[in-house]
């Protein structure tokens, strides 16, 4: 890896609660390809602060997270198609001052919904409505889904989330009958929620796949209670693999292999 220098470009991460594992999966890259960048992880309560540190100093990119998806969108220059549809930002990427907003979110779960070969006949309840739901429920509607629910509490946000794309939406408990569940909240990630289902034995044992789009810890009481009932998973490990090396393509010019991907996400989440 090139030694820390006065050119060594800076891309980072904003998140509400950091993690490594954006951090470890982009810095093993570019010390494997011999690339003079780092990568740091940030969180603020001066979000519009932030960007604004990223454009005066010349930081190369930015990795978006909860709570700022939607923040950042009128502090940007440019939203590229798959955030401007979505209305959620998780990337940056800063040339020469202007700054171009992207959702490789969106694009890592249209990528995983197309690799799984799930059937768009399928019945999917999608629980979330923030903006990671949002790049969930676009993904599944340009996949050609049509039955899908946004099962949300917050009822100002469920709703519009499933009125924008045709969908339904409950805030009560749904009945078993899904044949694809989605997890998109923080229960079961690691802190506070780290011990909660976000969805119930049997809506589990309905089901034939099982999404969690949380990263960390990878395996996350609801993965590991889809794999004890023998369905098959998506998890939120191969979301953040597939976005973050969307990003690094983005940030540094250089297309990666599904072999470096791979080890690079292994790395990250071998902490």
């Amino acid at each position: 890896m090139p030694t820390l220098n006065k050119d060594t470009t800076l891309c980072i991460s904003l998140a509400g609660r950091p993690s490594n594992l954006g951090t470890r999966f982009h810095n093993f890259l570019y010390a494997e390809l011999g690339i003079d960048f780092i990568y740091k992880a940030f969180t603020t309560d001066d979000i519009e602060g932030a960007v604004r540190g990223i454009r005066a100093l010349g930081i190369r990119g930015a990795s978006i997270s909860m709570p700022f998806k939607e923040a950042v969108i009128p502090l940007v220059d440019e939203l590229e198609s798959s955030a401007a549809a979505i209305q959620s930002v998780n990337t940056i990427v800063n040339t020469n001052g202007r700054l171009v907003a992207a959702n490789t979110d969106y694009e890592a779960i249209a990528e995983l919904i197309a690799a799984n070969q799930l059937d768009p006949a399928a019945s999917v309840l999608v629980r979330g409505s923030g903006g990671m739901a949002k790049a969930v429920v676009a993904a599944f509607r340009d996949a050609g889904f049509a039955d899908v629910t946004v099962w949300a509490r917050n009822a100002i946000a469920g709703q519009e989330l499933a009125a924008h794309y045709g969908f339904g939406w409950r805030s009560s408990d749904p009945h078993p009958g899904a044949q694809i569940i989605v997890n998109v909240t923080p229960l079961g990630m690691t802190g506070d929620t780290a011990e909660a289902l976000s969805f119930s034995a049997p809506l589990i044992a309905a089901a034939s796949v099982v999404f969690d789009v949380v990263a960390f810890p990878a395996e996350t009481p609801l993965i590991r209670a889809a794999r004890a009932a023998g369905k098959r998973v998506i998890s939120g490990a191969e979301v953040h693999a597939q976005q973050a090396a969307r990003q690094f393509e983005r940030y540094t010019g250089v297309t990666i292999t599904a072999d470096q991907v791979a080890r690079a996400a292994a790395f990250s989440r071998a902490e």
